[in-house]
């Protein structure tokens, strides 16, 4: 099963879910807003991709954060502030099996959902 996981007013996030419909690929959406976010995922994550990517730092979010939270960044950090501001998340997130993707690309979707 593929999940999709961002906040459902963005609109990469849009994109990305009209993309997967349009392609017909059954997946489920997980809005960080509403249905939370599991630290041991979120770590998983970070494991797999580094905090730096899942960090946006161009966000509104980062540029409200006070400059003492903005220091000494690293994975345990970054897993704090990510749970405390899930707007921080670069988005979306997508789940396909073992792969792991962290913003949309219709190319990169293809290739890990096998549409090529």
């Amino acid at each position: 099963m593929v999940t999709l996981y961002g906040i459902a007013n963005c609109d990469t996030i849009r994109k990305a879910r009209k993309w997967l419909a349009a392609h017909d690929v059954e997946h489920r959406f997980h809005d960080f807003r509403k249905d939370g976010l599991e630290r041991d995922r979120l770590a998983g994550w970070i494991d797999t991709v580094g905090w730096e990517m899942l960090l946006n730092k161009r966000s509104t979010t980062w540029r409200r954060l006070d400059d003492a939270d903005k220091q000494e960044i690293d994975a345990a950090r970054a897993i704090e502030l990510l749970l405390a501001h899930p707007a921080l998340i670069k988005r979306p997130v997508l789940e396909a099996g073992n792969r792991l993707l962290v913003g949309f690309d219709e190319q990169r979707y293809r290739d890990a959902l096998g549409l090529a």
